[in-house]
């Protein structure tokens, strides 16, 4: 065990430090000069001036030395100063991402109660209407992206009906529920689709098992052979794609909290986009992808304490 963590570690560093040259090279290379914008714009603008700029913030070094300083400076959790703010990035991170989390949260609790719960119940009513109830309902969800559900759930229970507010999100615990009910509902539709989708299938494999035809025999209770047999043999695929599905949640609040008008980490990505705030792009960048990497590791190793046949075989 202590040797397969190690080599998962081992990856992650891997990983994260490669993910860290291609985020770094893909900002600098995206259009625009970050002098001409840190020189403000190009108006009166000699070469004089922004050859200075350049030099003022480090701009004239060859990209693997400013790589070289960004990742010596980003271990220090010195992540730069922003070119719009004029504040540090880290300080522009600590005061939004408390908003993201609980979005990212209180979607992850909707898509696993709710998806995991029609999985469950499409399984168990397998053949019937209410498996087709569900397919169906998954699908449809599945197929809408995020932007046009915001949109929906806006015109409908914000504008028409006035039951949650559109835009903020929210102070306190209340408050922030009432605020982030529609984002997180827009950006769970997704997820809950295909986790249901997973559930079910895991469930259908797990009861085709021999062990389950022979409780079924035997004359348990069906409430516990789904409970003790079937869905505890399914929760390894479950688990992971649950764990998957909330990783990549931190890039799908770029589309929610812009078309919602809150104040996270995704929107400030696309701000940071569109003005060329480059140390502030990198920063999110690196955030999300560093999520993403920590959260599949740990969901790599919880994976075999769910399912003694993955840690037959890794052993």
């Amino acid at each position: 065990m202590l040797a397969r963590i190690s080599r998962r570690l081992a990856g992650l560093l891997a990983t994260l430090f490669a993910a860290s040259f291609v985020i770094f090279a893909a900002v600098y290379a995206a259009p625009g000069d970050p002098a001409v914008f840190l020189a403000g714009g190009r108006d009166k603008l000699t070469p004089e001036k922004l050859e200075l700029v350049r030099r003022q913030y480090n701009l004239d070094e060859p990209l693997a030395v400013q790589y070289g300083r960004w990742l010596w400076d980003g271990v220090h959790l010195d992540l730069g100063r922003s070119f719009k703010y004029s504040d540090q990035v880290s300080d522009l991170l600590a005061a939004r991402l408390p908003t993201t989390l609980w979005l990212v949260a209180y979607a992850t609790v909707l898509f696993v109660v709710i998806g995991v719960g029609a999985g469950v119940l499409a399984a168990v009513r397998r053949g019937t209407w209410v498996d087709s109830t569900v397919v169906g309902g998954t699908t449809l969800a599945a197929s809408v992206p995020s932007f046009v559900s915001a949109i929906a759930l806006v015109a409908l229970f914000g504008v028409q009906l006035g039951w949650f507010p559109v835009t903020g999100g929210g102070e306190g615990l209340s408050g922030r529920l009432h605020h982030l009910t529609l984002p997180a509902v827009s950006l769970a539709l997704g997820a809950l689709a295909l986790i249901s989708r997973v559930t079910r299938q895991a469930m259908v494999d797990a009861g085709a098992a021999d062990h389950v035809e022979v409780a079924r025999a035997s004359g348990l209770p069906e409430r516990d052979i789904v409970r003790r047999h079937v869905l505890r043999n399914a929760l390894g695929p479950i688990v992971t794609m649950c764990g998957l599905v909330m990783a990549g949640m931190l890039a799908g609040t770029v589309v929610v909290e812009t078309a919602f008008g809150i104040s996270g980490i995704g929107s400030l990505l696309v701000g940071a986009i569109n003005t060329h705030d480059f140390p502030v792009a990198q920063a999110v960048l690196l955030l999300m992808v560093t999520g993403y990497i920590v959260v599949t590791t740990l969901v790599d190793l919880l994976h075999p304490l769910l399912d003694p046949r993955v840690k037959e075989r890794a052993a």
